[in-house]
């Protein structure tokens, strides 16, 4: 079953899955951007620590590190179902977008998936 992201019921009262493979992808992508390290009880350093960089100074050497901590995360939750080919990210006042070009391993189609998140 490929549980929806963020987590809802259906109209039936039970967990909202969906059939589309490549939508269920996309949302562990997210899940995994999005998280910090530390925000799930069970698994501690499940995340990219990526919304900790949303009011960091912008710099070469902080894009750098932030595409090596986002690729290493993704490739480290995801890597049995997904190969990342690259990673971009990018801040602009309070909002952070983060592109990620990928391969699913079980159909092998790159994907190319923008995210977005505005600073809390």
């Amino acid at each position: 079953m490929n549980v929806t992201f963020p987590y809802q019921f259906d109209k039936r009262g039970r967990t909202a899955s969906t059939d589309d493979y490549d939508q269920h992808i996309r949302e562990l992508i997210e899940q995994v951007l999005f998280t910090s390290p530390g925000e799930r009880v069970n698994r501690p350093t499940f995340g990219s620590g990526l919304m900790k960089l949303v009011f960091a100074p912008n710099s070469d050497a902080l894009a750098s590190a932030t595409q090596q901590l986002v690729q290493g995360a993704l490739q480290q939750w995801l890597g049995d179902l997904i190969q990342v080919q690259s990673v971009e990210v990018q801040s602009e006042d309070a909002e952070l977008r983060a592109t990620v070009t990928y391969v699913v391993r079980e159909t092998q189609e790159r994907q190319v998936a923008e995210f977005s998140k505005e600073g809390l």
